[in-house]
């Protein structure tokens, strides 16, 4: 077990709608700047510097789930194609984090996880490095990253992330990222933005303003254009982690919103555990 002192938890687990890979160059990307504003204005000044960051990303699928444990630098994964070269130049060489990888398998498994995975070649997709570089452009805190399994459903991965809420009391840092609406075939060069994203993007926000958690993770038949909204829920379910590592009676608070081509919505939460 990672051990930590009392002063070294963790209240929040965030969710970031990371969107378009373009965010690691774009300096007119509004959630480019208030990811760079991190560790300023969005992390609690009050709250410990975290000694790991485990993020769950929408673009590890997986079967069953899995952890990259790397010791040493993480390689940085382009898992995108036809961006400008620069992109591609990029580096973000945290160290992996293989206790923490160790301790997820440990606590996921003593939930009920009968199998989970482990991935040693694996560095970080760009789920993860793009907003961290942001984030934490230091590349000093380590890192290990979690898959989602888009063969089961969004109570599946809210259960996962209770099954991880103890990491925050270990002074871990839990983060989702993904994207509030993701449907690629829908993106348009218009300023103004599409009908059914505004509903689906309303509709979760306030779901969980009101902590309606439950109406979140049955989305599929509660909320509205959930299906266009979400054609794949690969970047849907890190959000589900997020909320069951927050916890039951959490508070969600809106830290960033805004629009990228008509439809893409950079809307970002916090999670903020009661006392």
């Amino acid at each position: 077990m990672m051990t930590t002192m009392n002063g070294m938890k963790i209240q929040d687990t965030f969710y970031i709608s990371h969107g378009s890979p373009t965010l690691s160059i774009d300096e007119t990307m509004p959630a480019r700047h208030f990811l760079q504003s991190f560790q300023q204005k969005v992390y609690p000044a009050n709250a410990p510097r975290p000694s790991s960051i485990l993020v769950i990303s929408g673009h590890w699928e997986t079967t069953y789930p899995t952890v990259n444990v790397v010791d040493g630098p993480s390689d940085t994964i382009y898992d995108f194609y036809g961006f400008p070269k620069k992109m591609y130049q990029l580096k973000y060489p945290a160290p992996g984090a293989p206790k923490l990888a160790n301790r997820v398998k440990e606590l996921l498994m003593s939930s009920g996880f009968k199998r989970v995975d482990q991935e040693k070649k694996r560095g970080l997709d760009h789920g993860a490095w793009v907003p961290l570089m942001l984030m934490y452009p230091e590349a000093d805190i380590p890192v290990c990253q979690l898959s989602v399994q888009t063969n089961q459903d969004a109570t599946y991965h809210y259960n996962m992330g209770k099954a991880l809420a103890p990491l925050k009391d270990e002074g871990v840092l839990i983060v989702g990222s993904g994207a509030t609406t993701h449907n690629l075939k829908m993106l348009r060069n218009t300023p103004t933005v599409q009908p059914w994203a505004h509903e689906f993007d309303m509709w979760l926000k306030e779901a969980l303003i009101e902590g309606r958690y439950e109406d979140v993770n049955e989305y599929k038949e509660k909320a509205p254009h959930a299906t266009v909204a979400h054609p794949w829920p690969d970047h849907f379910y890190p959000l589900h982690v997020a909320i069951g590592a927050g916890g039951a009676d959490s508070k969600a608070e809106l830290i960033h919103h805004s629009w990228g081509l008509s439809s893409l919505s950079y809307a970002s939460y916090k999670f903020t555990s009661r006392v």
